[in-house]
């Protein structure tokens, strides 16, 4: 899953794709590279940013979308169930939330109507807030019981099991120490029975691992480190990986399927 943001202040590329034209280019360039599905975005949710209201973020998204859509698989990154229908209804055919539903109670019913894969993420509140909820007794047992009770509120609400999928949510309302456990018990959340989507790239603890005492990386200086992760994540059998440098991650998912091991027949 290639990272398409059409923010001015998103952490990891600065805003590099704001412009409709930008962004359209850079997702024929990243399908080009191997991504099997784009994912467009309007809203930033690094910590501490605020939202764009609705008609900003649609005016952002929408011409990306209709644009990438007619070459391939576009995913639309929102937590507004209106934002969802309206990149839908432009060629969209993948909903990914980070909030798993939480911050808009009709986003669960749109997708069950729409009949479309759903990406759930773990989630305890808007960036202007979420670090401060960064608090577990056990984080990788918090986290899976967390998604558990989202998953029952989804199917609940109509949305076919077959058509979800659940991300642990790395970097949101968690610390540098509470990915890394998440990261290294990833089979904890692939025991919840669900294909798992894995999004690690360029985040803050990859920037500092190793840099105890150190100057931390930049955003674009944690590709190496992404790339790593996400040769973690294919090994242990993740659904998918949402990333920004597509060339590394499809270099580390060609490993990760060398490590497998085969029939030597």
């Amino acid at each position: 899953m290639g990272v398409v943001n059409v923010t001015p202040d998103s952490f990891s590329d600065g805003g590099a794709w704001f412009q409709p034209e930008d962004a359209l280019a850079h997702g024929r360039l990243l399908r080009e590279q191997g991504a099997d599905v784009l994912d467009v975005g309007g809203e930033s949710t690094r910590p501490g940013a605020e939202r764009p209201s609705e008609a900003e973020e649609l005016r952002r998204v929408l011409p990306v979308v209709e644009g990438l859509s007619t070459d391939g698989p576009v995913s639309i990154d929102t937590m507004r169930a209106s934002v969802a229908a309206a990149a839908l209804d432009a060629g969209a055919t993948l909903v990914n939330d980070v909030s798993g539903g939480l911050a808009d109670p009709d986003m669960a019913a749109l997708v069950a109507e729409r009949g479309v894969p759903y990406v759930a993420m773990h989630w305890r509140g808007h960036s202007l807030g979420m670090q401060d909820r960064a608090h577990y007794d056990d984080v990788v047992a918090d986290v899976c019981r967390e998604l558990g009770e989202r998953v029952e509120a989804l199917l609940g609400a109509g949305i076919a099991p077959e058509r979800l999928v659940l991300d642990p949510g790395f970097g949101f309302a968690k610390l540098a120490h509470h990915n890394w456990a998440l990261l290294r018990d990833l089979e904890a959340v692939l025991a919840l029975g669900f294909p798992v989507l894995v999004g690690t790239s360029r985040k803050k603890f990859l920037g500092l691992v190793g840099r105890e005492g150190a100057e931390e990386r930049t955003p674009l200086d944690r590709d190496v480190a992404t790339a790593v992760t996400t040769a973690h994540a294919a090994v242990h059998g993740a659904w998918g990986v949402r990333v920004h440098d597509v060339v590394a991650a499809v270099d580390a998912l060609d490993v990760a399927a060398e490590l497998v091991p085969r029939d030597p027949r």
